[in-house]
Protein backbone atom coordinates (compact mmCIF):
# COMPACT_ATOMS: atom_id res chain seq x y z
CA UNK A 1 0.00 0.00 0.00
CA UNK A 2 1.64 2.88 -1.06
CA UNK A 3 2.14 5.98 1.30
CA UNK A 4 1.61 8.47 -1.29
CA UNK A 5 -2.22 8.16 -0.97
CA UNK A 6 -3.95 11.71 -1.12
CA UNK A 7 -5.52 14.04 1.84
CA UNK A 8 -8.94 12.80 0.84
CA UNK A 9 -8.56 9.32 0.44
CA UNK A 10 -6.47 9.28 3.62
CA UNK A 11 -9.05 11.15 5.82
CA UNK A 12 -11.56 8.64 4.11
CA UNK A 13 -9.78 5.07 5.01
CA UNK A 14 -9.08 6.61 8.61
CA UNK A 15 -12.76 7.61 9.06
CA UNK A 16 -14.03 4.10 8.19
CA UNK A 17 -10.61 1.90 9.93
CA UNK A 18 -11.51 4.27 13.03
CA UNK A 19 -15.21 3.55 13.30
CA UNK A 20 -14.85 -0.15 13.14
CA UNK A 21 -11.83 0.31 15.75
CA UNK A 22 -14.28 1.81 18.09
CA UNK A 23 -16.92 -0.75 17.57
CA UNK A 24 -14.31 -3.27 18.28
CA UNK A 25 -13.08 -1.17 21.43
CA UNK A 26 -16.57 -0.20 22.91
CA UNK A 27 -17.21 -4.11 23.00
CA UNK A 28 -15.40 -4.72 26.51
CA UNK A 29 -16.19 -1.68 28.24
CA UNK A 30 -20.00 -1.58 27.49
CA UNK A 31 -20.26 -5.13 28.50
CA UNK A 32 -18.68 -4.66 32.01
CA UNK A 33 -21.65 -2.29 32.78
CA UNK A 34 -24.27 -4.75 31.82
CA UNK A 35 -22.48 -7.90 33.43
CA UNK A 36 -24.55 -7.94 36.45
CA UNK A 37 -27.58 -8.30 34.52
CA UNK A 38 -26.26 -10.53 32.37
CA UNK A 39 -25.22 -12.72 35.55
CA UNK A 40 -29.09 -12.40 36.88
CA UNK A 41 -30.70 -13.32 33.65
CA UNK A 42 -27.90 -16.32 32.59
CA UNK A 43 -28.17 -17.71 36.26
CA UNK A 44 -24.04 -17.03 36.92
CA UNK A 45 -22.22 -16.87 39.77
CA UNK A 46 -19.66 -13.76 40.19
CA UNK A 47 -16.54 -16.09 38.49
CA UNK A 48 -18.54 -17.65 35.96
CA UNK A 49 -19.92 -14.22 34.58
CA UNK A 50 -16.23 -12.87 34.02
CA UNK A 51 -15.63 -15.89 31.66
CA UNK A 52 -17.86 -12.90 29.66
CA UNK A 53 -14.73 -10.42 29.25
CA UNK A 54 -11.95 -12.93 28.96
CA UNK A 55 -13.38 -15.53 26.76
CA UNK A 56 -13.39 -12.31 24.08
CA UNK A 57 -9.65 -11.28 25.28
CA UNK A 58 -8.56 -14.63 25.22
CA UNK A 59 -9.86 -15.31 21.37
CA UNK A 60 -8.82 -12.38 20.39
CA UNK A 61 -5.28 -12.64 21.88
CA UNK A 62 -5.32 -15.83 19.93
CA UNK A 63 -5.98 -15.09 16.44
CA UNK A 64 -4.23 -11.88 16.84
CA UNK A 65 -1.08 -13.44 15.61
CA UNK A 66 -2.21 -14.57 12.66
CA UNK A 67 -2.89 -11.41 11.50
CA UNK A 68 0.33 -10.78 9.58
CA UNK A 69 0.45 -14.38 7.74
CA UNK A 70 -3.65 -13.61 6.76
CA UNK A 71 -2.75 -9.62 5.37
CA UNK A 72 0.36 -11.20 3.67
CA UNK A 73 -1.58 -13.94 2.29
CA UNK A 74 -5.27 -12.76 1.59
CA UNK A 75 -4.34 -8.94 1.23
CA UNK A 76 -5.05 -6.40 3.70
CA UNK A 77 -8.72 -5.02 2.55
CA UNK A 78 -9.98 -8.66 2.27
CA UNK A 79 -8.99 -10.06 5.56
CA UNK A 80 -10.63 -6.33 7.27
CA UNK A 81 -13.47 -7.01 5.58
CA UNK A 82 -13.89 -10.33 6.82
CA UNK A 83 -13.31 -9.18 10.39
CA UNK A 84 -15.44 -6.68 10.22
CA UNK A 85 -18.63 -8.51 9.09
CA UNK A 86 -17.70 -11.30 10.89
CA UNK A 87 -17.42 -9.33 14.19
CA UNK A 88 -21.14 -7.60 13.35
CA UNK A 89 -22.80 -11.09 12.41
CA UNK A 90 -21.09 -12.52 16.11
CA UNK A 91 -22.35 -9.15 17.44
CA UNK A 92 -25.99 -10.27 16.96
CA UNK A 93 -25.42 -13.80 18.13
CA UNK A 94 -24.45 -12.75 21.45
CA UNK A 95 -27.53 -10.40 21.90
CA UNK A 96 -29.88 -13.63 20.88
CA UNK A 97 -27.76 -15.88 23.15
CA UNK A 98 -30.11 -17.63 25.66
CA UNK A 99 -27.65 -18.89 28.27
CA UNK A 100 -24.52 -18.88 29.89
CA UNK A 101 -22.56 -21.35 27.54
CA UNK A 102 -23.96 -19.44 24.31
CA UNK A 103 -22.78 -16.40 25.24
CA UNK A 104 -19.53 -17.54 25.93
CA UNK A 105 -19.43 -19.12 22.35
CA UNK A 106 -20.26 -16.15 20.85
CA UNK A 107 -17.95 -14.02 22.53
CA UNK A 108 -15.32 -16.07 21.57
CA UNK A 109 -16.77 -16.00 18.07
CA UNK A 110 -16.05 -12.13 18.35
CA UNK A 111 -12.91 -12.03 19.70
CA UNK A 112 -12.07 -14.08 17.05
CA UNK A 113 -13.41 -12.83 14.10
CA UNK A 114 -12.74 -9.30 15.26
CA UNK A 115 -9.24 -9.60 16.14
CA UNK A 116 -7.33 -8.21 12.89
CA UNK A 117 -9.45 -4.83 13.15
CA UNK A 118 -6.84 -3.26 15.47
CA UNK A 119 -3.21 -4.76 13.85
CA UNK A 120 -4.53 -3.94 10.42
CA UNK A 121 -5.52 -0.81 11.38
CA UNK A 122 -2.56 0.33 13.00
CA UNK A 123 -0.28 -1.02 9.76
CA UNK A 124 -2.76 0.74 7.49
CA UNK A 125 -2.22 4.34 9.26
CA UNK A 126 1.41 3.59 9.23
CA UNK A 127 1.53 2.96 5.69
CA UNK A 128 -0.76 5.45 4.06
CA UNK A 129 1.23 8.46 6.60
CA UNK A 130 4.87 10.04 6.37
CA UNK A 131 6.92 9.41 9.13
CA UNK A 132 6.27 13.52 10.52
CA UNK A 133 2.15 12.42 10.95
CA UNK A 134 2.45 8.43 12.11
CA UNK A 135 2.37 10.25 15.80
CA UNK A 136 -0.85 11.76 14.96
CA UNK A 137 -2.55 8.81 13.20
CA UNK A 138 -1.62 6.46 16.52
CA UNK A 139 -2.87 9.41 18.49
CA UNK A 140 -5.83 9.09 16.37
CA UNK A 141 -6.26 5.58 16.36
CA UNK A 142 -5.44 5.66 20.31
CA UNK A 143 -8.87 8.01 20.81
CA UNK A 144 -10.76 5.31 19.10
CA UNK A 145 -9.63 2.57 21.50
CA UNK A 146 -9.50 4.66 24.51
CA UNK A 147 -12.85 6.56 23.85
CA UNK A 148 -14.64 3.53 25.09
CA UNK A 149 -13.89 4.21 28.71
CA UNK A 150 -15.90 7.40 28.36
CA UNK A 151 -18.89 5.83 25.74
CA UNK A 152 -18.91 2.54 26.79
CA UNK A 153 -20.09 2.80 30.46
CA UNK A 154 -22.59 5.92 29.41
CA UNK A 155 -23.88 3.84 26.34
CA UNK A 156 -23.68 0.58 28.36
CA UNK A 157 -26.09 1.90 31.37
CA UNK A 158 -28.84 3.26 29.19
CA UNK A 159 -29.22 0.89 26.84
CA UNK A 160 -29.24 -1.85 29.97
CA UNK A 161 -31.57 0.36 31.70
CA UNK A 162 -34.33 1.41 28.82
CA UNK A 163 -34.03 -1.99 26.57
CA UNK A 164 -31.92 -4.66 27.37
CA UNK A 165 -28.11 -5.67 28.03
CA UNK A 166 -28.90 -7.57 24.46
CA UNK A 167 -28.67 -3.89 23.35
CA UNK A 168 -24.76 -3.98 24.21
CA UNK A 169 -24.55 -5.97 21.39
CA UNK A 170 -27.57 -5.35 18.94
CA UNK A 171 -25.57 -1.59 19.24
CA UNK A 172 -22.51 -3.21 16.90
CA UNK A 173 -25.01 -3.60 13.77
CA UNK A 174 -25.21 -0.14 12.91
CA UNK A 175 -21.40 0.46 13.32
CA UNK A 176 -19.82 -2.24 11.50
CA UNK A 177 -22.33 -1.91 8.52
CA UNK A 178 -21.14 1.45 8.16
CA UNK A 179 -17.28 0.42 8.38
CA UNK A 180 -17.93 -2.32 6.21
CA UNK A 181 -19.50 -0.31 3.20
CA UNK A 182 -16.99 2.57 3.88
CA UNK A 183 -13.99 0.07 4.14
CA UNK A 184 -15.03 -1.71 0.35
CA UNK A 185 -14.78 2.19 -1.44
CA UNK A 186 -12.38 3.80 -0.01
CA UNK A 187 -9.24 1.11 1.54
CA UNK A 188 -7.12 -0.01 -1.69
CA UNK A 189 -6.31 -3.29 -1.90
CA UNK A 190 -2.69 -4.73 -1.59
CA UNK A 191 -1.16 -7.17 -3.60
CA UNK A 192 -1.54 -10.94 -2.17
CA UNK A 193 1.13 -13.69 -1.77
CA UNK A 194 -0.27 -16.81 -1.76
CA UNK A 195 3.19 -18.25 -1.95
CA UNK A 196 3.60 -17.60 1.71
CA UNK A 197 2.89 -20.38 4.23
CA UNK A 198 1.29 -20.35 8.13
CA UNK A 199 3.94 -22.17 10.62
CA UNK A 200 0.76 -24.14 12.08
CA UNK A 201 2.51 -26.23 14.58
CA UNK A 202 3.68 -23.04 16.10
CA UNK A 203 -0.24 -20.74 16.04
CA UNK A 204 -1.31 -24.40 17.54
CA UNK A 205 1.53 -24.57 20.77
CA UNK A 206 0.91 -20.90 21.11
CA UNK A 207 -3.05 -21.27 20.97
CA UNK A 208 -2.76 -24.19 23.44
CA UNK A 209 -0.67 -22.12 26.06
CA UNK A 210 -2.71 -19.12 25.70
CA UNK A 211 -5.85 -21.30 26.51
CA UNK A 212 -5.10 -23.48 28.92
CA UNK A 213 -3.01 -20.73 30.95
CA UNK A 214 -6.48 -18.78 30.90
CA UNK A 215 -8.75 -21.22 31.65
CA UNK A 216 -6.77 -22.65 34.79
CA UNK A 217 -6.38 -18.41 35.97
CA UNK A 218 -10.37 -18.53 35.18
CA UNK A 219 -10.99 -21.83 37.34
CA UNK A 220 -8.32 -21.43 39.94
CA UNK A 221 -9.94 -19.95 42.61
CA UNK A 222 -13.06 -22.16 41.74
CA UNK A 223 -11.10 -25.36 42.32
CA UNK A 224 -8.70 -24.16 45.19
CA UNK A 225 -5.44 -23.56 42.60
CA UNK A 226 -3.31 -26.45 42.81
CA UNK A 227 -4.91 -28.81 45.17
CA UNK A 228 -7.06 -29.57 41.68
CA UNK A 229 -5.85 -31.82 39.66
CA UNK A 230 -7.39 -30.08 36.75
CA UNK A 231 -5.43 -26.79 37.66
CA UNK A 232 -2.35 -28.64 37.62
CA UNK A 233 -3.01 -30.33 34.12
CA UNK A 234 -3.70 -27.04 32.73
CA UNK A 235 -0.58 -25.53 34.07
CA UNK A 236 1.58 -28.14 32.63
CA UNK A 237 -0.09 -27.97 29.50
CA UNK A 238 0.38 -24.39 29.34
CA UNK A 239 4.33 -24.74 30.19
CA UNK A 240 4.80 -27.44 27.94
CA UNK A 241 3.30 -26.23 24.73
CA UNK A 242 4.93 -22.99 25.55
CA UNK A 243 8.09 -24.95 25.71
CA UNK A 244 7.04 -26.35 22.18
CA UNK A 245 6.19 -23.07 20.82
CA UNK A 246 9.52 -21.81 21.44
CA UNK A 247 11.52 -24.35 20.37
CA UNK A 248 10.00 -24.09 16.84
CA UNK A 249 10.25 -20.38 16.32
CA UNK A 250 14.12 -20.95 16.77
CA UNK A 251 14.63 -23.76 14.44
CA UNK A 252 11.80 -23.18 11.81
CA UNK A 253 12.81 -21.54 8.35
CA UNK A 254 9.51 -19.93 8.69
CA UNK A 255 8.13 -19.34 12.39
CA UNK A 256 4.60 -17.95 13.64
CA UNK A 257 6.58 -15.18 15.11
CA UNK A 258 9.71 -14.21 13.54
CA UNK A 259 12.47 -13.90 16.70
CA UNK A 260 13.69 -11.14 14.61
CA UNK A 261 11.30 -8.93 15.88
CA UNK A 262 12.46 -9.08 19.25
CA UNK A 263 16.00 -7.70 18.49
CA UNK A 264 14.62 -4.40 18.31
CA UNK A 265 14.59 -2.99 21.62
CA UNK A 266 11.78 -0.47 21.29
CA UNK A 267 8.98 -2.85 20.02
CA UNK A 268 10.58 -5.69 23.19
CA UNK A 269 9.88 -3.00 25.50
CA UNK A 270 6.55 -1.39 24.02
CA UNK A 271 5.62 -4.66 24.15
CA UNK A 272 6.02 -5.24 27.38
CA UNK A 273 4.81 -1.73 28.48
CA UNK A 274 1.12 -2.52 26.84
CA UNK A 275 1.43 -6.07 28.57
CA UNK A 276 1.32 -4.08 31.53
CA UNK A 277 -1.29 -1.69 30.41
CA UNK A 278 -3.38 -4.36 29.38
CA UNK A 279 -3.52 -5.82 32.89
CA UNK A 280 -4.15 -2.62 34.81
CA UNK A 281 -6.29 -0.46 32.40
CA UNK A 282 -9.34 -3.54 31.78
CA UNK A 283 -8.49 -5.16 35.31
CA UNK A 284 -9.25 -1.49 36.74
CA UNK A 285 -12.67 -1.70 34.70
CA UNK A 286 -13.96 -4.95 35.55
CA UNK A 287 -13.53 -3.99 39.10
CA UNK A 288 -15.13 -0.62 39.23
CA UNK A 289 -18.88 -1.86 37.93
CA UNK A 290 -19.43 -4.38 40.96
CA UNK A 291 -18.09 -1.82 43.21
CA UNK A 292 -20.39 0.78 41.87
CA UNK A 293 -23.33 -1.60 42.19
CA UNK A 294 -22.84 -3.95 44.30
CA UNK A 295 -21.10 -2.11 47.16
CA UNK A 296 -22.18 1.32 46.57
CA UNK A 297 -26.03 0.55 45.16
CA UNK A 298 -25.61 2.71 42.43
CA UNK A 299 -28.40 2.72 39.75
CA UNK A 300 -26.40 1.66 36.55
CA UNK A 301 -26.83 4.50 34.80
CA UNK A 302 -25.42 6.42 37.47
CA UNK A 303 -22.55 3.66 37.45
CA UNK A 304 -21.85 4.78 33.79
CA UNK A 305 -22.12 8.12 34.41
CA UNK A 306 -19.72 7.75 37.21
CA UNK A 307 -17.26 6.11 34.79
CA UNK A 308 -17.67 7.80 32.14
CA UNK A 309 -15.14 10.86 32.46
CA UNK A 310 -12.19 8.72 32.72
CA UNK A 311 -12.25 8.82 28.71
CA UNK A 312 -12.12 12.50 28.70
CA UNK A 313 -9.20 12.46 30.61
CA UNK A 314 -7.97 9.83 27.75
CA UNK A 315 -8.66 11.40 25.28
CA UNK A 316 -7.09 14.93 26.17
CA UNK A 317 -4.06 13.03 27.34
CA UNK A 318 -3.71 11.44 23.93
CA UNK A 319 -4.28 14.49 21.80
CA UNK A 320 -1.73 16.03 23.82
CA UNK A 321 0.55 12.74 23.42
CA UNK A 322 0.06 12.88 19.80
CA UNK A 323 1.18 16.25 19.68
CA UNK A 324 4.25 15.88 22.11
CA UNK A 325 6.07 12.67 20.11
CA UNK A 326 8.66 14.38 18.24
CA UNK A 327 8.83 16.98 20.80
CA UNK A 328 9.53 15.71 23.80
CA UNK A 329 11.81 12.40 24.83
CA UNK A 330 9.23 9.43 24.50
CA UNK A 331 10.67 8.05 27.69
CA UNK A 332 9.41 11.15 29.86
CA UNK A 333 6.13 10.98 28.55
CA UNK A 334 5.85 7.14 29.21
CA UNK A 335 7.53 8.24 32.91
CA UNK A 336 4.73 10.89 33.41
CA UNK A 337 1.84 8.59 32.57
CA UNK A 338 3.27 5.33 34.47
CA UNK A 339 3.57 7.86 37.81
CA UNK A 340 0.06 9.26 36.95
CA UNK A 341 -1.92 6.14 36.27
CA UNK A 342 -0.11 4.83 39.64
CA UNK A 343 -1.01 7.56 41.92
CA UNK A 344 -4.72 6.97 40.56
CA UNK A 345 -4.43 3.38 41.94
CA UNK A 346 -3.11 4.33 45.04
CA UNK A 347 -5.87 7.01 45.77
CA UNK A 348 -8.69 4.30 44.63
CA UNK A 349 -7.11 1.80 47.24
CA UNK A 350 -8.16 3.94 50.07
CA UNK A 351 -12.05 4.30 48.50
CA UNK A 352 -14.99 3.12 50.82
CA UNK A 353 -18.52 2.67 49.93
CA UNK A 354 -19.18 6.36 51.42
CA UNK A 355 -16.66 7.38 48.67
CA UNK A 356 -18.22 10.48 46.48
CA UNK A 357 -18.98 10.21 43.00
CA UNK A 358 -17.21 13.38 42.52
CA UNK A 359 -14.27 11.59 44.34
CA UNK A 360 -14.67 8.84 41.94
CA UNK A 361 -14.61 11.09 38.41
CA UNK A 362 -11.72 12.78 39.41
CA UNK A 363 -9.03 10.22 40.18
CA UNK A 364 -10.92 8.73 36.99
CA UNK A 365 -10.14 11.54 35.03
CA UNK A 366 -6.60 11.42 36.42
CA UNK A 367 -6.29 7.69 35.58
CA UNK A 368 -7.30 8.32 32.07
CA UNK A 369 -5.15 11.02 31.72
CA UNK A 370 -2.03 8.46 32.86
CA UNK A 371 -4.03 5.58 30.30
CA UNK A 372 -3.63 8.51 27.76
CA UNK A 373 0.20 9.23 28.03
CA UNK A 374 1.18 5.90 28.15
CA UNK A 375 -0.91 4.16 25.19
CA UNK A 376 -0.02 6.57 22.38
CA UNK A 377 3.83 6.49 22.84
CA UNK A 378 3.90 3.10 23.51
CA UNK A 379 2.39 1.83 20.42
CA UNK A 380 4.18 4.45 18.12
CA UNK A 381 8.11 3.43 20.14
CA UNK A 382 6.84 -0.34 19.64
CA UNK A 383 5.83 -0.18 15.97
CA UNK A 384 7.68 2.88 14.49
CA UNK A 385 11.91 1.50 14.22
CA UNK A 386 10.16 -1.76 12.26
CA UNK A 387 10.20 -1.85 8.40
CA UNK A 388 6.87 -1.38 6.94
CA UNK A 389 6.96 -4.88 5.62
CA UNK A 390 7.45 -6.43 9.41
CA UNK A 391 4.68 -4.11 11.07
CA UNK A 392 1.58 -6.26 9.91
CA UNK A 393 3.36 -9.25 12.17
CA UNK A 394 4.64 -7.15 14.71
CA UNK A 395 1.42 -5.01 15.62
CA UNK A 396 -0.06 -9.06 15.22
CA UNK A 397 2.42 -9.63 18.62
CA UNK A 398 2.05 -5.97 19.96
CA UNK A 399 -2.18 -6.63 20.30
CA UNK A 400 -1.59 -10.33 21.33
CA UNK A 401 0.42 -8.53 24.25
CA UNK A 402 -2.22 -6.28 25.18
CA UNK A 403 -5.12 -8.78 25.20
CA UNK A 404 -3.43 -11.45 26.87
CA UNK A 405 -2.09 -8.81 29.74
CA UNK A 406 -6.19 -7.74 29.78
CA UNK A 407 -7.36 -11.26 30.17
CA UNK A 408 -4.85 -12.08 32.57
CA UNK A 409 -5.41 -8.64 34.46
CA UNK A 410 -9.01 -9.74 34.76
CA UNK A 411 -8.83 -13.19 35.71
CA UNK A 412 -5.81 -12.11 38.36
CA UNK A 413 -8.05 -9.38 40.14
CA UNK A 414 -11.27 -11.32 40.28
CA UNK A 415 -9.42 -14.04 41.78
CA UNK A 416 -7.53 -12.40 44.46
CA UNK A 417 -10.86 -10.43 45.01
CA UNK A 418 -12.91 -13.55 45.77
CA UNK A 419 -9.23 -15.17 47.80
CA UNK A 420 -9.15 -11.97 49.99
CA UNK A 421 -12.91 -11.51 50.73
CA UNK A 422 -13.05 -15.33 52.34
CA UNK A 423 -9.46 -14.39 54.22
CA UNK A 424 -10.82 -10.92 55.47
CA UNK A 425 -13.93 -12.57 56.41
CA UNK A 426 -12.50 -15.48 58.64
CA UNK A 427 -9.95 -12.43 59.91
CA UNK A 428 -13.07 -10.43 60.88
CA UNK A 429 -15.06 -12.92 62.13
CA UNK A 430 -12.63 -14.10 64.70
CA UNK A 431 -13.24 -10.95 66.94
CA UNK A 432 -16.76 -11.67 67.17
CA UNK A 433 -16.83 -13.44 70.39
CA UNK A 434 -19.10 -13.95 73.03
CA UNK A 435 -16.64 -11.79 75.48
CA UNK A 436 -16.35 -9.09 73.36
CA UNK A 437 -18.02 -6.46 75.44
CA UNK A 438 -18.75 -3.89 72.53
CA UNK A 439 -21.28 -6.74 71.17
CA UNK A 440 -23.20 -6.62 74.99
CA UNK A 441 -23.18 -2.45 74.43
CA UNK A 442 -27.09 -1.46 73.76
CA UNK A 443 -27.20 0.22 71.01
CA UNK A 444 -24.93 -2.25 69.32
CA UNK A 445 -27.13 -5.26 70.31
CA UNK A 446 -30.03 -4.00 68.95
CA UNK A 447 -29.12 -4.49 65.62
CA UNK A 448 -26.08 -6.50 65.25
CA UNK A 449 -27.07 -9.01 68.96
CA UNK A 450 -25.03 -12.78 67.85
CA UNK A 451 -27.46 -14.20 70.48
CA UNK A 452 -30.30 -13.87 68.06
CA UNK A 453 -30.63 -15.49 64.52
CA UNK A 454 -31.38 -12.07 63.20
CA UNK A 455 -28.60 -10.01 64.82
CA UNK A 456 -26.01 -13.33 63.72
CA UNK A 457 -27.43 -12.22 59.90
CA UNK A 458 -27.11 -8.40 60.40
CA UNK A 459 -23.69 -8.55 62.07
CA UNK A 460 -22.86 -11.33 59.04
CA UNK A 461 -23.89 -9.05 56.51
CA UNK A 462 -22.05 -6.00 57.68
CA UNK A 463 -18.82 -8.25 58.73
CA UNK A 464 -18.57 -9.44 54.49
CA UNK A 465 -19.27 -5.92 53.43
CA UNK A 466 -16.63 -4.59 55.06
CA UNK A 467 -14.29 -7.71 54.01
CA UNK A 468 -15.15 -6.37 50.06
CA UNK A 469 -14.23 -3.26 50.71
CA UNK A 470 -10.34 -4.57 51.93
CA UNK A 471 -10.62 -6.89 49.25
CA UNK A 472 -11.11 -4.25 46.62
CA UNK A 473 -8.50 -1.99 48.22
CA UNK A 474 -5.82 -5.06 47.82
CA UNK A 475 -6.53 -5.09 44.35
CA UNK A 476 -5.74 -1.86 43.69
CA UNK A 477 -2.82 -1.52 45.12
CA UNK A 478 -1.76 -4.76 43.62
CA UNK A 479 -2.45 -2.75 40.30
CA UNK A 480 -0.35 0.30 41.64
CA UNK A 481 2.31 -1.76 42.54
CA UNK A 482 2.27 -3.35 39.00
CA UNK A 483 2.37 -0.42 37.35
CA UNK A 484 5.43 1.00 39.08
CA UNK A 485 7.43 -2.44 38.19
CA UNK A 486 7.39 -1.43 34.40
CA UNK A 487 9.57 2.18 35.15
CA UNK A 488 12.55 0.35 34.55
CA UNK A 489 11.49 -0.49 31.15
CA UNK A 490 12.00 2.77 29.89
CA UNK A 491 16.13 2.48 30.58
CA UNK A 492 15.34 -0.36 27.51
CA UNK A 493 13.42 2.44 25.29
CA UNK A 494 16.41 4.22 22.73
CA UNK A 495 15.86 7.86 22.87
CA UNK A 496 14.92 10.04 20.19
CA UNK A 497 18.38 10.28 18.77
CA UNK A 498 18.87 7.00 18.55
CA UNK A 499 15.71 5.51 17.36
CA UNK A 500 15.78 5.79 13.48
CA UNK A 501 12.07 5.24 11.87
CA UNK A 502 12.16 3.05 9.23
CA UNK A 503 10.77 4.74 6.04
CA UNK A 504 11.16 2.10 3.62
CA UNK A 505 7.71 1.61 1.49
CA UNK A 506 5.92 -1.10 1.98
CA UNK A 507 5.53 -3.89 -0.50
Amino acid sequence: MARGVDARTRLAVTSCLILATLMQALDTTIANVALPFMQGSVSASQDEIAWVLTSYIVASAIMTPPTGYLATRFGIKRVLLVSIAGFTFASMLCGAAQSLPEIVICRCLQGALGAAINPLTQTVLFNINPPERQGRAMSTFGIAIMAAPLLGPVLGGWLTSDYSWRAVFYINVPLGVLAFIGTVIFLPETKPNSAFRLDWFGFGMLSLAIGALQIMLDRGAEQDWFSSREIIVETVLAGVTFYLFMVQIFTTRTPFIRPALFADRNFVAGTLLITSVGVTSYAALSLQPPFLQGLMNEPIITAGLVMGPRGFGTIISMLAAGRLIGRVDTRIILFAGLTTSAWAFNAMSHWTPEVSNMTIMAVGVVQGIGQGLISVPVSTVALSTLAPEHRAEGAGVYNLARNLGSSVGVSVVNSLLTFNVQVNHADLTSHITAFNRLLSAPPVAAFWSPYSAGGRAALDAVINRQAQVIAYNNDYKFLMFATLATLPLLFVVRGPAAAKVSTAPAE
